[in-house]
């Protein structure tokens, strides 16, 4: 989205409870949305109407970018007035903002940054709704089908870079003290001194600290074409609003998409302190390279974090020797309070994967040689019998295993923050999760380590999702 015109508002009003100030006003998208037929517009049209509340929550997320809440129903409880149209137009469309959160404009016009983000939203949620509709439902339930889709996704996104592999996947919690939040400022403007592009989840934290730190790294280094990449998904986007460094939003149908996409994007991944969606992240990717048919692929995976993080990672490496075993333990680094080296081995790492790239004639932009299977792209739905039923036993292989902790994780996701997963808890008390004793004992001490330092709310009294049965 390079540019947009919009009908200014002289002042912001107050909303109907007098609470918070609001505007109204409409917008025309230029560079994505603009180059429509008018069956195509007319098909957007239909889409967004199709799912009207589904866009209304992710426009109001970015909307309030910034906000310290990560609960999904904070900002609609704000702002119960917001709405969103999108009106045809025959050289497009018009976007259409009632009662819209005043903090988004500037003597009344919206801040530019917020406006390409609010155009990503309505372009990726269309384009899920016609390229991945019901026409597409025998095509995804193929794995090579469900990576197409991926792909023209991302594509459609404009974030796939031709050039030379230079793009550094960044995970992490959205709840992070300062010293850690400081720790990945520092980490980005290492990997931006050496010409590194960030992606993260988009959200704030160390979502938004190695951007933060990057963006000084490139005005040093006089780099203008640079790439902040936030990848989410809707049942996300509510509760970690997009950061106001993000310049390529991307919004995936859902967490098995938008993990595939990270892996598929990356040239290399750096994992700081984080919570359960942390965990998840790291146990889908190791889940991936222990299968055989990725021996020897070039991934650098680096964990990393402020001194004060040490006891987190050796935490997270009992359990992941524990579970997948010592071969898992192989595949990443662990590196504590050295920026630096953390960059120097990620810069190296990303060299060697341009030399593999080359050999193998695996395109730059888009990993199509790195296998994943099935089992890690078909959406999980979190009920509370899908989680009691997940195997977390010894004796399987490491990638299953994985592949089930994974969603255990990801239940454990929908109930702290997706709207959907904690009207479940609310109704029906916490999710339960079964397995052998030392996995379990190892998976409830992982648990509580992150509730007690405050990984899994940003603020108010956490209340647990699960209950661990041995």
């Amino acid at each position: 989205m390079d540019d947009t015109t919009q009908t200014p508002q002289p002042a912001a009003r107050l909303n109907a409870d007098s609470v918070l100030p609001t505007v109204n006003t409409h917008l025309y998208p230029k560079g994505g949305l603009d180059v429509l037929s008018r069956e195509e517009v007319a098909r957007l049209r239909d889409a967004s109407g199709g799912m009207h509340d589904l866009l209304r929550r992710c426009a109001l997320a970015v909307l309030t970018s910034g906000s310290a809440s990560d609960d999904p129903r904070a900002a609609q409880e704000l702002y119960p007035d917001f709405d969103i149209e999108v009106l045809q137009q025959d050289r497009g469309v018009r976007i259409e903002l009632r009662n819209a959160p005043a903090m988004a404009f500037v003597d009344g016009h919206i801040i530019r940054g917020v406006a390409e983000l609010l155009f990503a939203v309505v372009r990726d949620l269309a384009y899920t709704a016609i390229e991945l509709g019901p026409e597409f439902a025998a095509e995804l339930q193929t794995s090579s089908g469900i990576t197409d889709a991926v792909f023209r996704l991302l594509r459609n996104a404009r974030v796939l870079h031709p050039g030379d592999p230079n793009l550094v996947v960044c995970w992490g919690g959205h709840s992070i003290g300062r010293e850690e939040y400081v720790y990945t400022k520092q980490v980005g403007y290492e990997l931006g001194l050496r010409g590194l592009d960030i992606c993260t989840g988009c959200g704030p934290g160390a979502m938004k600290g190695p951007m933060k730190g990057a963006t000084i790294a490139h005005a040093k280094q006089r780099r203008r074409r640079t790439r902040y990449i936030g990848i989410t998904e809707p049942g996300i986007i509510a509760a970690e609003s997009p950061n106001p460094i993000v310049n390529h939003l991307v919004i995936m149908p859902d967490i098995e998409k938008r993990l595939e996409a990270f892996v598929r994007m990356a040239h290399g991944i750096i994992v700081f302190p984080g919570g359960v969606g942390t965990a998840e992240e790291i146990l889908y990717l190791l889940g991936i390279l222990l299968r055989e048919e990725n021996a020897g692929r070039r991934f650098p995976l680096i964990l990393t974090g402020p001194t004060g993080a040490a006891p987190y990672f050796e935490q997270i490496d009992r359990f992941i020797r524990l579970t997948l075993g010592e071969a898992a333990a192989s595949l990443y680094e662990i590196v504590v309070a050295d920026p630096a080296r953390v960059a120097r081995l990620m810069d190296t790492g990303i060299r060697k994967v341009r030399e593999q790239r080359i050999a193998q004639e695996d395109s730059f932009f888009f990993n199509w040689a790195l296998h994943v299977p099935l089992t890690f792209q078909q959406p999980f739905h979190p009920t509370h019998e899908a989680m009691a039923a997940l195997d977390l036993h010894h004796g399987r292989k490491p990638h299953e295993l994985a592949a089930d902790l994974r969603r255990a994780f990801s239940g454990i996701v929908a109930g702290n923050v997706k709207e959907d997963g904690m009207r479940r808890i609310e109704a029906h008390g916490p999710f339960e999760i079964h397995g052998d004793r030392d996995i379990m004992q190892a998976l409830d001490g992982l648990l509580r380590a992150f509730v007690e330092q405050r990984r899994m709310k940003i603020s108010g009294e956490y209340r647990p999702c699960y209950r661990v049965v041995a």
